[in-house]
């Protein structure tokens, strides 16, 4: 196995965490494309609300980083959405995927409507330790 993290390839141990950092390269609607700085294509596979995340044009302008397990040949899976496992850098600093809704104070880990007004979740990536403490 191996992990790609930064700009070098390192070993990882079969079932430890993995970690892909690139840039994502799909159009809306077709399959999630991850271009790393070495210039390495991966297809990332991942639940549907995972998915909606990869497909968000918000996150295409970012530097992007996932959390998972390599499969298959070319392939990456994304740890589910529940384990917040996507994040944009910003500064060196990985942060994590989440939408909010200013009018009811909702955040969600997947864009879309707000459940309660309907209206469209802004773009707010966190620290992770925020995250950890809002649990």
């Amino acid at each position: 196995m191996l992990c790609l993290s930064g700009p070098a390839l390192v070993p990882a141990f079969e079932g430890e965490q993995e970690r892909v950092r690139g840039r994502l390269t799909h159009a809306t609607g077709s399959e999630p494309m991850l271009r790393t700085a070495d210039g390495i294509g991966l297809r990332l596979l991942a639940d549907p609300e995972s998915l909606a995340v990869l497909d968000d044009e918000r996150v295409r302008a970012e530097v992007f980083e996932a959390v998972g397990r390599f499969e298959g040949t070319g392939g990456f899976r994304v740890d589910p959405i529940y384990k917040k496992a996507m994040f944009v850098i910003r500064g060196g600093e990985a942060l994590v995927i989440t939408y909010w809704c200013e009018v009811c104070a909702i955040r969600t880990y997947s864009p879309g409507k707000c459940q309660c007004c309907q209206e469209e979740t802004d773009f707010d990536p966190r620290d992770p330790a925020l995250e950890a403490r809002a649990r």
